[in-house]
């Protein structure tokens, strides 16, 4: 028979004690810490990387022995970039279970307030994700179903302690970022780093661009003597180019097709979008076009950035 670790009664959800540990005191930081855990296979790894895009400094398998050192390190007034961090502890740390009372009262000592919350999946779930991965289970001396069993068993206390249980057993990566923003009361309606970049189709696709248009159907300013040596910021290609009926119903369609396509991005977990705009040269369509969308996207609210790849090259 497996002989199970458990926790103090006294770190345990609802007693006296744990309540009071979540307590900062008076006049002390009440800087938030998120303690990440839960069973293998349950994907800690993939919640960091959303608290990450929360803005969370995020560490992954930090003994609990030096949890003491690294809040020392965050006090510091240059010693972490955020103000919000969180901690992926999991069986892993081999005094995970002995260790993490002390942990949290460390914490609670230096006035931090901190939340647990604890990734949990079903055990075909489990079993499927490590077959369809090979990665080891850290119990791997075991057979793996005895593995997944023991640590269940292991983490039921710390699982008790919880301030938030998520299963993941049929949750999409969007799906499990909507319950972390809504455990940390966030909206991230508008958290999607936008990047419009302009391009020639010369010199070649943007190897990083999600979504690209090409804009050659619009008449070419290079033909015009007096914009030719211009690009598409200035005021005189800008003006030639959205002048013509079928760029600003371009511009307009557009803006409105990304807007119903950004917040299903967002609900499906992506962080990230880059748009490519492109002409023959990268230099006046793509760049008016470009710019144009970019300036529709801020005043719907999203934060962009701008990148005319090819402006500045010879005609």
């Amino acid at each position: 028979m497996t002989k199970v670790q458990s926790l103090p009664r006294a770190a345990t959800r609802g007693t006296k004690s744990n309540r009071e540990s979540r307590t900062p005191k008076s006049g002390q930081a009440t800087r938030p810490i998120i303690i990440v855990t839960g069973v293998s296979g349950a994907g800690k790894s993939q919640a960091l990387k959303i608290f990450e895009d929360f803005g969370f400094y995020c560490i992954d398998n930090l003994p609990t022995l030096l949890v003491k050192e690294f809040l020392q390190v965050f006090e510091r007034p240059s010693g972490l970039p955020t103000s919000r961090v969180a901690l992926g502890i999991d069986i892993r740390a081999l005094a995970f279970l002995d260790e993490l009372p002390r942990v949290l009262e460390e914490i609670r000592l230096r006035g931090y307030r901190y939340r647990i919350i604890f990734l949990d999946a079903s055990e075909e779930v489990l079993l499927r994700r490590f077959s369809e991965t090979r990665h080891r289970h850290p119990l791997s001396a075991r057979a793996l179903h005895d593995a997944i069993r023991t640590e269940r068993a292991q983490m039921l206390r710390v699982k008790e302690m919880a301030d938030k249980v998520i299963d993941t057993s049929s949750l999409t990566l969007g799906e499990l970022k909507e319950a972390i923003s809504s455990f940390l009361g966030v909206t991230h309606g508008r958290e999607m780093n936008l990047a419009i970049i302009s391009f020639g189709y010369k010199f070649g696709l943007p190897i990083d661009a999600d979504l690209v248009w090409d804009v050659r159907f619009l008449p070419n300013p290079n033909y015009i003597a007096s914009l030719k040596s211009l690009d598409g910021l200035s005021a005189g290609v800008a003006g030639y180019v959205l002048r013509n009926p079928q760029a600003r119903f371009f511009v307009r369609d557009l803006r409105q097709m990304l807007r119903r396509l950004i917040p299903q991005y967002i609900r499906e977990g992506k962080s990230y979008l880059t748009l490519g705009v492109g002409c023959t040269g990268g230099r006046h369509r793509s760049v008016a076009i470009a710019h144009a969308l970019a300036q529709e996207l801020r005043h719907a609210g999203y934060a962009v950035r701008e990148f005319h790849r090819d402006r500045e090259k010879p005609v």
